[in-house]
């Protein structure tokens, strides 16, 4: 009788757990999960990012080349100023930060000292589709690899100025997802894990799931991450405005301080009608207007029903953008 290939899959996965946590080395650690490393970075309590990330932070990263060049999920490391890599059997490297990049959210570092670790190879994400089965494996938690699902590919909007498309969703959920590798039943690379979500399946339907990035998005500017630590096209306007999407309508929950946005005096509570006389009805419309012909430095006129105005009435408000890089105290490279 022929096995379930989803049974197989589960079995690997109890093995993969058994490897990442036991000292002695066997194939299947020599192959692909000893990429999966842990990360912990140290983060200076005045960075602009301490507040709200945290100034220990702790997650994992994938070894994809020969010389300990590790992808992660770039919060793990923003405006870090020490950064440890484990890598198997408790072997450490101290790592530079060679990038962060917000438009695609990943972090990228280099291990100082080489853990002779066989990388793991980048994927093809846009052939990751629904109901493929998966592994995702991280160094932390009671049960670092699971065997999961991918549930939905579609658009993601974060409340940070943030749109990723062809983002992987996959159930069940797993805790330790930060920096997570997403596996392909190939064993190679198909995205880092980003958040813990409600709705992995249907943005209206309860199901609680991870959120990955794909790695497709990291191709096309990996080179200039790796030279410049940043990527070389001009940067997307930023305005320091955390926004929530409520029945069909953009309401701003926080502004980051010094910013654009605050400068210009918006603050929370306020609705966000349009930009530039364009009414925006979602998050996704608010995006793409935003930045739609734009980039860093430009003067967007916001149209804002104010939350303490006493008469209910839209007002417009001129706000000079920045790059969000320019904004922070800590430049995401050493």
């Amino acid at each position: 009788m022929k096995a379930h290939p989803f049974r197989i899959f589960v079995l690997i996965a109890i093995l993969a757990q058994l490897v990442l946590s036991a000292k002695p080395a066997n194939a299947l650690e020599k192959d692909i999960l000893q990429a999966v490393v842990g990360i912990k970075a140290s983060v200076p309590a005045d960075a602009r990012t301490a507040r709200f990330l945290g100034t220990e932070r702790q997650g994992s990263g994938v070894v994809i080349d020969n010389e300990g060049l590790v992808l992660t999920i770039g919060y793990l490391i923003l405006e870090a100023e020490g950064v440890i890599i484990t890598g198997p059997g408790g072997t450490q490297s101290s790592a530079n930060i060679i990038a962060y990049d917000h438009e695609s959210g990943f972090g990228l570092l280099r291990m100082r000292k080489p853990l002779k670790i066989k990388p793991l190879r980048l994927d093809d994400s846009n052939t990751a589709t629904l109901q493929d089965n998966v592994l995702v494996a991280s160094r932390s938690g009671p049960q670092p690899v699971i065997p999961a699902r991918v549930v939905s590919r579609r658009v993601f909007t974060g409340g940070w100025e943030y749109l990723l498309e062809k983002a992987i969703f996959t159930v069940p959920p797993h805790s330790f997802h930060s920096g997570a590798a997403l596996i392909s039943k190939e064993g190679k690379l198909l995205g880092i894990g980003s958040l813990v979500v409600a709705n992995a399946v249907a943005p209206t339907l309860h199901s609680p799931g991870n959120m990955f990035v794909p790695v497709n998005v990291i191709k096309p500017v990996l080179a200039d991450l790796l030279e410049h630590g940043q990527r070389q096209s001009a940067a997307k306007p930023w305005i320091g405005a955390s926004t929530i999407e409520m029945r069909e309508r953009v309401f701003i929950n926080r502004v980051s301080k010094d910013g654009p946005a605050s400068k210009a005096g918006l603050g929370p509570g306020d609705l966000i009608a349009g930009v530039n006389g364009k009414t925006i009805r979602s998050q996704e419309d608010f995006y793409r207007t935003l930045w739609a012909g734009r980039k860093a430095g430009d003067v967007i006129k916001l149209n804002v029903l104010p939350r303490l105005n006493p008469r209910p009435m839209i007002k417009e408000f001129s706000i000079k953008s920045l790059s969000r890089q320019d904004w922070l105290k800590k430049k995401p490279t050493l």
